[in-house]
């Protein structure tokens, strides 16, 4: 008897082990960044709606905000409408920027609604024009011209940069039974569609939220040391170390250093989660082993270093 109940009381034990971390969350706000690979793979999108229905269910308040880009770009080429390239950033103009609000604030928004609602919840999606959530201003980008050293500003059309955010239509969503679903469009100064990067979007809106945590779920596993291992956790002095010795390098610098301006605006802790992993979110926030690098101010007192 003992033996056939041996699975029912791992799983018993697992649940049990997850109650401090779920009392950690009680009420708190989580924001999520999707996208990545997560999103196109069935399987890893049902995990990921089960996973926000449980934060749901378990009393957290969870706000997923989501990329779009590959889908964004095979409707471009399904379309024929060819980008343009300024120093390597891709220019959105007119025509551009009706398929990117097409696409996010439209079927990638719902598909990921019906995803979480099949899974029992009660999803909601919106865009960052709805109720002024997210008022922006154009992304300018400065470039010094090798020969002349001469500075000027790229023109990249209708992409934005978060300026004020006005979360009350979260706040009144959250707290009720719904959980959001954005999609990272801005209203711009003139009432223009402005689109914005998700990571950027996510982190204004976990700093309007005053959010306990930001998950950017991406196609890494996290930051990596200079032997290739994961580092699990790390201060924000210390990340900025990692940048100065070079263990961070690349794409992975902006990031790192947005992670950092999130932190200093209020937000208790960044983590860089690798969305691949089935689960990677209930992992991070109901395991003590976590799911992928956690970047925080400073160590609270009596911190237990992340397992291994």
């Amino acid at each position: 008897m003992t033996d056939a109940l041996g699975p029912v009381h791992a799983k018993a034990k697992i649940l049990s082990e997850a109650l401090p971390y779920m009392q950690r969350y009680d009420r708190e706000t989580v924001v999520v960044k999707y996208g990545g690979h997560a999103m196109g793979d069935p399987e890893l999108a049902k995990d990921f709606a089960r996973d926000v229905v449980l934060l749901k269910q378990a009393g957290v308040n969870p706000v997923v905000v989501h990329g779009g880009g590959p889908q964004i770009g095979r409707l471009l080429e399904r379309l024929n409408i060819k980008s343009e390239f300024k120093d390597g950033l891709r220019v959105t103009d007119r025509q551009t920027v009706d398929v990117v609000e097409m696409v996010l604030a439209g079927s990638v928004n719902k598909e990921i609604v019906s995803a979480i609602n099949d899974q029992g919840g009660k999803a909601v999606g919106i865009c960052g024009k709805d109720a002024n959530l997210m008022r922006a201003k154009k992304l300018e980008r400065r470039v010094r011209d090798p020969e002349s050293n001469i500075e000027k500003v790229l023109d990249l059309g209708f992409v934005g940069e978060p300026g004020l955010v006005e979360p009350h239509i979260i706040d009144v969503i959250i707290q009720s039974d719904l959980i959001p679903v954005v999609a990272p469009i801005g209203v711009g100064p003139d009432g223009e569609t402005l689109n914005i990067n998700a990571d950027t979007f996510a982190a204004a809106i976990a700093v309007a939220l005053k959010a306990k945590r930001l998950l950017l779920l991406t196609d890494v596993d996290g930051v990596l040391d200079k032997d290739g291992a994961l580092v699990r956790s790390m201060t924000t002095s210390e990340a900025l170390n990692l940048i100065a010795d070079g263990t961070i390098t690349g794409g992975m610098i902006p990031k790192i250093e947005s992670c950092i301006d999130v932190i200093s605006e209020g937000v208790e802790a960044v983590v860089i989660i690798n969305g691949k992993v089935p689960h990677s979110v209930l992992l991070e926030l109901f395991t003590e082993h976590g799911a992928g690098t956690l970047i925080e101010r400073r160590r609270p007192h009596g911190y237990r270093t992340r397992q291994p």
